[in-house]
Formats: structure tokens, sequence, C-alpha cells
């Protein structure tokens, strides 16, 4: 085992989480340090496809999430005026035997719960919020707001589109408003059956400028989640969401199929999100410290592969880490960049241009990936 406290994460969400797990299952020793008091069942769903229920398997939580999850048989694209089908993707039994592992959606708490239960006790300390990261050449000294100072040899930067981390290597800049924001609703199964409306497993209903994504979030289907994409002026309120209103998605979704109107009536809470992006950076790691997810490749969540690729990142700088060895750490930093860059900055155009899958298309590069045993890419002529 590595000394303690040789590697330190910041941030302990679905990137983060998988980081420390795999470090901890390949050896390493590793501190997550996450400003959150503590986490909670946050009222949110996500997909996860084939590519990244291979990494679950491979931290023995595969089954347990098949157990919690919806998995739907496929994702349909509709119009959103008149129901017609845009696309048939099929997943269920196909994916598994196609791509290799299932797809499943699932509630976002549920997910990052599982994940926090497969790390060593004590691997987390909350109400650590990075005020300050100073990479001294020999080590890393963390500067928290609680006046506590901690050094590491290696500092992963897996805290989101705000990264400290991402500040400290490329300097302050605040990320754009995409123009486009978010509503998002959890709704109970028992309304639903009160509609008596066949509510599909996994649905995106679009039109030209806008879009409603609704899918079940546990495999007993008694919560439906959707999440809107909807452009919209700048909104003019602190923190990363604020409360809306049915009026409010009426409007946004004037005239839409009957089924999307029954689904905004019978929404209890509605919050709204605004997307924010960044350009695709420059570099992604600089002497001792590197980043993952959202803290160098953020993404609208049209494609539902933002958290899958901060998960993928994790797997592939893990694998970097084993192959290169912590005391060549800007070797192993360059082999993960080299080999992620490409596929996440693909993943990031496509779902900020908001295509993925609204026709009939092939997945197969998306979801046959396994970024445990895709062959490394040296970068060697």
């Amino acid at each position: 085992m590595k000394a303690d406290k040789e590697i330190a994460i910041i941030g302990a969400g679905l990137g983060g989480a998988a980081m420390a797990a795999l470090l901890q299952q390949s050896g390493y020793a590793c501190t997550v340090y996450e400003q959150a008091p503590g986490f909670s069942r946050l009222g949110a769903g996500i997909h996860i496809g084939p590519n990244v229920m291979k990494i679950f398997r491979h931290l023995g939580i595969e089954e347990k999430l098949i157990s919690m999850a919806s998995l739907p048989d496929y994702w349909f694209s509709r119009d959103g005026f008149s129901g017609d089908y845009m696309s048939r993707i099929k997943l269920g039994e196909f994916a598994l035997k196609e791509y290799g592992a299932p797809y499943i959606t699932i509630h976002r708490g549920d997910l990052h719960d599982l994940q926090m239960s497969v790390l060593k006790p004590g691997t987390v300390q909350f109400g650590r919020r990075l005020a300050a990261i100073n990479d001294r050449g020999d080590d890393v000294e963390m500067v928290f707001s609680d006046g506590r100072i901690e050094t590491a040899s290696i500092v992963i930067g897996a805290d989101g589109i705000n990264s400290q981390v991402r500040q400290a290597l490329l300097g302050p800049e605040a990320p754009s408003y995409s123009g486009w924001v978010g509503h998002r609703a959890l709704i109970s199964g028992d309304r639903l059956r009160d509609f008596g409306i066949d509510f599909e497993a996994c649905v995106k209903w679009w039109s030209e400028d806008r879009h409603m994504m609704v899918y079940y979030t546990t495999s007993r289907q008694d919560e439906y989640y959707f999440v809107t994409g909807v452009p919209h002026p700048e909104p003019d309120f602190d923190g990363a969401f604020t409360e809306s209103s049915h009026e409010e998605l009426f409007e946004a979704f004037k005239g839409y199929h009957s089924t999307v109107q029954a689904l905004i009536e019978c929404s209890e809470s509605i919050t709204k999100w605004p997307f924010r992006n960044r350009a695709p950076l420059p570099l992604w790691s600089k002497g001792r410290m590197v980043m993952l997810g959202d803290a160098c490749h953020p993404m609208k969540p049209h494609m539902a592969q933002g958290a899958c690729m901060a998960i993928e990142d994790a797997a592939m700088l893990t694998r970097c880490m084993v192959e290169t060895g912590l005391t060549d750490f800007s070797s192993a930093f360059e082999l993960y960049e080299l080999n992620r860059k490409e596929r996440a900055s693909k993943v990031q155009a496509i779902s900020n241009a908001n295509t993925w899958l609204r026709t009939q298309e092939d997945p197969a590069w998306l979801f046959a990936y396994n970024a445990l045993t895709v062959p490394l890419t040296s970068g060697a002529q």
C-alpha cells in the first residue's frame, strides 16, 4: 500500500467517487475533500450507458445497480407536437448483447450512495471547501476555508465546472451561459397512474429548438423524471437553480403533445437550471495537478453522458497512473489526456449541439467502448 494522502481528490461527486474507488482497488491510498457538509437524495435522474456499466462491473456494483434501476428497452425520440417517432434506438437485451453491458436510468442519489458505499471508511472528508492550492514542486499544498492546510503528492480536480483546480492551472474565468435552461421535476408513479397514459420508460420529445427528456429512475417505476432544454435569457439569480412553475413550463411547451402536457400537469415541484459551458481547455494537467469530468470538459446534459465521461476519465486516469507509476506522474497525465481528449471533446461537441439519437443512428461507437480495456495510444510514431 502506498503512503497515506499521496493522492488527493477534490470533489466527491460521481466522477470523484469513481476515481477514489478505482484508485483504492488498484492499491493506492487517497483522500477525497468535499465542500458539501454531506449528501442527500437530491431529486434528479441520470442515464448510465453500457460504456460505464462495465466500469461499475469492475468495481463490483453492477448487479446492485441493475436491481435498483430502470432498464429501458428503447430510447425513443418523438416529435414534440405530433408524437410521431423519429428514432427507436434498441437498448435492453440488445445493449447487453451488442455493447457488453446494460443501459440503465436511475436516481442520481441512489447511484451516488452506492458508489460511496464501496469506499474505505474515512476516505471522504466533508465540509472541506478548497480556498487555495499551490504546486510547490515536491508536493501540492491545499488551503481549505476552515483554515486547515493539507499536502499531497498529486491532486485530482473532480470539482466541476467551477473547479478551483482548473482556476489554479489556467487562471480565473467564469463559465459562459449557453443560452439554455433545463427544467427538472420528479413525479411519483401514483400521480402518473391517475392519467391512464402509457408513459414510456425512456423518451425524448423534440421540436426545433427545445426538448423534454423523460424516464423512470427506479426498477419499481414509482418515479418518473424529466429534464428539459429550452432557450432562455440569462437568468438573473444566484446559485445553481431556482424555482420554476407550471405556467412557465406550459408556455415553454405550448402546443406540445398531450402526453407532455399531462407530465407538466402532474409535476409537483419544478426547478430551473441554467446550462453553463466552457470552450475546450488547452490543457488538462500541469505539474502535480490533473482534472477530470466537468472540471476540464463541461457539457450540456443533452446526450446524457456528462457523468459517464467523468467516470470514463477516472478509469483511464487510474490505468495511466498504474501504467507509469506515481513517480512518473507527468507521463501518466500525458498518457491520460492523449487517450481521453479526442473522445471527451467529441461527446462534448455532440451534446452541446443536441443532435444525439434524434434520428436513427448507430450508437455503438459510444456504448461499446470500454475505458478499462481499450488499447492505450502512446503517441509514439
